[in-house]
């Protein structure tokens, strides 16, 4: 099970690359050859609407260009990625800024989403995700996140924050940090469930970035979270 902060980290470095115009063009992207093919667990839907009052709205981007919800991930199907001006006119064929600009600092990653919103489940607590899951581990929140492979979406990172250890569908004793290597691809592939109501998480407060940058996002519980060793210290 993973709680919304561990969530919304996963997507927002799974953006870097797979999300974004520039890593679509550069060929880096998940997204490559897979739009419009069906890639996730059906529940799955990933958005970037800025538009939305329940999220950290902004109106422009950094190039002062409207913006617009742009449909990633629908129902599971790759659906397609994010576009300033620079992009758009480097890859012709019609296309066009979604107004997703990104501040001086960040042009080196290209157009990115800033304003995620993925729909929730019918869970109704989370208590209920960890019976789903049965036997597992419940995470609260990640941290030391890297990117692997981009093509792959392969990501690795540590546990924080409290770990702990699911024993027959019931959240269990604490856990040491847990190092792990997963990718994108499994984790979504195979969701049993997500909580009811998506939680705002304020990326800002984690990176202390100067522009509005959050996930709406809800818990969810996953077949495959891939660990891959242990941490020095307690999950807690």
């Amino acid at each position: 099970v993973l709680e919304p902060f561990a969530v919304a980290e996963l997507v927002r470095w799974f953006s870097y690359d797979s999300m974004g115009a520039q890593g679509y063009l550069e060929e880096r992207s998940y997204f490559c050859g897979r739009i419009g093919e069906l890639a996730f667990d059906p529940k799955i839907s990933v958005a970037d609407d800025a538009l939305d009052g329940s999220n950290l709205p902004k109106a422009f981007d950094f190039e002062g260009m409207p913006k617009q919800r742009v449909e990633m991930i629908e129902d599971g199907v790759i659906r397609g990625v994010v576009w300033d001006r620079v992009t758009a006119a480097r890859a012709g064929d019609g296309h066009a800024t979604t107004g997703h600009a990104p501040p001086d600092a960040w042009r080196f990653y290209g157009p990115l989403p800033t304003a995620f919103s993925m729909p929730g489940g019918e869970a109704g607590s989370n208590e209920e995700l960890a019976e789903l899951v049965g036997d597992g581990i419940y995470v609260t929140r990640l941290h030391y996140l890297s990117i692997v492979e981009p093509r792959g979406g392969v990501l690795t990172g540590m546990t924080r924050d409290g770990t702990f250890r699911i024993r027959d569908g019931k959240v269990a004793e604490p856990l040491v940090n847990l190092r792990f290597t997963v990718a994108m691809s499994d984790v979504l592939a195979e969701v049993p469930g997500l909580a009811r109501e998506p939680m705002l998480v304020n990326l800002n407060e984690l990176y202390d970035e100067r522009f509005p940058h959050a996930a709406l996002v809800p818990a969810l519980a996953t077949r495959s979270f891939h660990i891959t060793g242990t941490g020095s210290g307690p999950g807690l």
